[in-house]
């Protein structure tokens, strides 16, 4: 078993914190504006879940799932994340975020920048390229002939594999897209964004195998 901590309990943390705990996971889950407000959440999670600050959860945490915006990274509890292995799902949206110099020219992935500002973390890449109703939905057991993939990148190999453990576990294959440094290939606009899955309109989604995203991986472009 292990516990999941989650930093931001938004679409995306939420719904990880759902498929963690039925597959058996414990969550502690955290959010910008307080434990206090996550009360109804984690009633609906039941007993396998309890809020926290931001600096609880990732100490507690054997995962530590970062969801929030880019703009929020500077904040992060930094000491608190040392050594974990951090899921990152954070999207750069220069209108929410801010321009952030080395993002507008490319000299660091997102994935990139949140490593910088949270050093000795274990930074691995995954869950930004879904619909969170998609990633609800098309979570399947292990050997499911219609089982999806997510693509996922990191510079520690240990992560990524204790990653691929967590992925399976919650219903998911994993596809390696390399290193932080590569991880712009499954940013938004690139054809593994979304696009695998469905439309947003048909929330049960699409299965999309291994050879789909990898297909998708090798087709990206940056411009």
């Amino acid at each position: 078993m292990t516990t999941l901590g989650l930093i931001g309990s938004g679409r995306i943390g939420s719904t990880v914190a759902r498929l963690a705990v039925d597959a058996g996971h414990d969550v502690v889950l955290s959010n910008s504006r307080g434990p206090e407000t996550l009360q109804d959440l984690v009633a609906a999670l039941g007993p396998r879940a309890r809020a926290a600050t931001g600096a609880t959860a990732a100490a507690a945490g054997d995962l530590v799932l970062v969801s929030v915006p880019v703009l929020a990274c500077t904040a992060l509890p930094a000491a608190a994340l040392a050594g974990k292995v951090v899921l990152d799902t954070g999207n750069y949206y220069p209108g929410r975020d801010g321009q952030i110099a080395a993002l507008d020219d490319r000299s660091l992935t997102e994935s990139e920048y949140l490593a910088q500002q949270i050093p000795g973390a274990r930074v691995v890449k995954v869950f930004n390229n879904i619909f969170w109703q998609h990633l609800l939905n098309l979570a399947r057991p292990a050997g499911a002939p219609d089982r999806t993939y997510l693509p996922i990148a990191g510079d520690d190999i240990g992560a990524k594999l204790i990653l691929v453990e967590f992925l399976d576990s919650i219903g998911y294959g994993a596809v390696d897209d390399g290193a932080l440094a590569d991880s712009w290939r499954q940013q938004p606009g690139t054809p593994v964004y979304g696009t695998p899955y469905g439309e947003f309109a048909n929330e049960k989604g699409t299965p999309a195998d291994a050879g789909v995203i990898r297909a998708a991986l090798a087709a990206a472009t940056r411009m």
